[in-house]
């Protein structure tokens, strides 16, 4: 099951597991070594979300906001879902083969928890 994302834009969709429609979220895509290391540092916000792929862990050093930050396993489900600090290293998840990355606070709204799936359409 590779997936092969490039650099770009896409759609993130998370599938709530039965409680209402899907939620539909512009999504950046950052799988070059390049495009992940930059990931959100030095900006003030983000139009969506950001999706770094191969990545199990992720650092806010540098960083002018807090974020959500949730875990994926090779199946997209999500494994965790965590609100890190500027400044702060958070703990490699060992399932984890991607990371989205959002502002503080909107993954709850989109229904973004523990067991749910997400889909990414480029």
């Amino acid at each position: 099951m590779g997936r092969r994302w490039r650099d770009g834009r896409g759609e993130l969709v998370v599938h709530g597991g039965g409680e209402g429609p899907p939620v539909t979220v512009p999504l950046e895509i950052a799988t070059s070594y390049r495009a992940r290391t930059k990931g959100l540092l030095g900006r003030d916000s983000v139009d969506g979300a950001i999706l770094l792929s191969p990545a199990n862990s992720v650092h806010t050093f540098r960083m002018r906001m807090p974020i959500d930050v949730a875990y994926l396993d090779r199946h997209l489900r999500v494994i965790a879902v965590r609100t890190m600090r500027p400044g702060r290293l958070g703990m490699p998840r060992l399932r984890a083969r991607h990371v989205v990355e959002a502002e503080a606070g909107v993954m709850a709204g989109w229904g973004v928890r523990r067991g749910v799936s997400v889909e990414v359409i480029t």
